[in-house]
């Protein structure tokens, strides 16, 4: 899995969608599921 700094650089890509979870916030993205992130 890639790791970027920050998820404001995964916000960009095609499909991601940034989601609140049990007071972490994630990137998920259904078209390419390898981009994902965790912060929090």
């Amino acid at each position: 899995m890639k790791v970027r700094n920050s998820l404001h650089a995964l916000k960009k890509i095609p499909g991601a969608q940034v989601v609140r979870r049990r007071g972490r916030t994630f990137v998920i993205n259904k078209k390419n599921p390898r981009v994902k992130a965790r912060q929090g």
